[in-house]
């Protein structure tokens, strides 16, 4: 029997948005210990912005008159732009058990020996906990957040929800760092830092012009003979195009509006493309999919030019689906050895 989560909890929020819940169900039992001195550093918190600033979300706008030092973040990957800005969240919530601590190669350096105290799980939040922190500023970005906790939230703290312009779970990582940024002060900082990603993604695009005019597909085998196909506006698949790849006209018109195409293994035409990336949190999956009879007759899987990207060892689907501005450089940095390594 599959272990795999159900596609619609899958490829849709507010489950950690897409397949980093199938990745988190089956591998957490395993958190490596990743390697210190790989891990990033951020810059101590500086450059402090000029006070009060206001910010504009979902259920209104939240007034931030001090740089604050006592954050709680509520959000799956808040925690990751308060940290990439020099400042430990004193609370965070659980989302599949990973912790936000300990967990993540791109974090691990970041949380040192002060893990946050954990204040709920997914967007269950515990108000008393968070109230017990004494928090100066909340951020609820990448969450569900309902107006009532906000409301609650809100008589402890300004807090901050869901950008206004997206739906919950679908803002990109630069504009969560963005609106982290300006909440504590240093808007100016959380800037450099998405331009620096920019530059890192043109620099691979000019190291590797073989990338231009490729086709792309991101695929989940979450099931023998089962197959999420991600949409061109997925950060995974927004990740392969900022590197230089394209999407086929047959993927966007099978996806439509959705966040991604279920299909069984007789459409496996839709994604014969030029570099094929499956993520894959199960083991078995690359010879499930190797065994399929039908993947056998595309030229992607007979010319070698699918890459079985694991959510572990490295984490490089994790780093992918997490999608911040912690985990897109060491996405960059995993990758590129994949999709420039000989076939195999």
């Amino acid at each position: 029997m599959s272990t795999a989560a159900p596609l619609s909890e899958r490829v849709r929020p507010p489950i950690l948005v897409l397949t980093l819940v199938l990745a988190l169900s089956l591998v957490l039992a395993a958190c490596g210990s990743g390697d210190d001195d790989a891990a990033p550093r951020a810059e101590p918190a500086k450059g402090q912005g000029a006070f009060p600033v206001r910010i504009d979300h979902k259920y209104g706008t939240t007034e931030i008159s001090a740089q604050a030092k006592r954050v709680v973040t509520l959000g799956l990957s808040d925690q990751d732009a308060v940290l990439a800005l020099g400042i430990k969240p004193v609370g965070a919530v659980d989302w599949f058990k990973e912790r936000p601590y300990g967990k993540w190669a791109w974090t691990q350096g970041l949380w040192g020996a002060s893990p946050p105290t954990i204040v709920g799980e997914r967007d269950n939040f515990n108000i008393e906990k968070i109230a017990v922190l004494e928090p100066d500023l909340i951020i609820a970005l990448y969450s569900g957040m309902k107006k009532e906790q906000y409301d609650a939230l809100s008589r402890i703290a300004p807090t901050v929800g869901q950008p206004l312009k997206y739906d919950d779970y679908a803002a990109p990582w630069q504009e969560m760092t963005r609106m982290t940024g300006r909440a504590l002060g240093m808007e100016a900082r959380a800037n450099e830092l998405i331009t620096k990603i920019d530059q890192r993604f043109a620099q691979v695009r000019e190291e590797y012009p073989e990338f231009a005019g490729k086709t792309t597909a991101v695929v989940d085998p979450y099931e023998a003979g089962k197959y999420a196909v991600f949409a061109p506006s997925d950060p995974k698949v927004v990740f392969m195009t900022s590197l230089g790849f394209s999407v086929p006209e047959k993927v966007t018109k099978a996806v439509g509006k959705e966040y991604a195409a279920e299909i069984g293994s007789e459409r496996l035409d839709l994604v014969d493309v030029d570099r094929l990336v499956f993520l894959t949190g199960d083991p078995t999956a690359r010879k499930r999919v190797e065994a399929d009879e039908v993947f056998g007759t595309l030229e992607v899987a007979k010319e070698k030019r699918a890459l079985f990207a694991p959510y572990e060892d490295p984490p490089v689907g994790a780093a992918l689906s997490f999608n911040t501005v912690l985990s897109v450089p060491y996405a960059i940095d995993q990758i590129i050895p994949l999709l420039t390594a000989p076939a195999s």
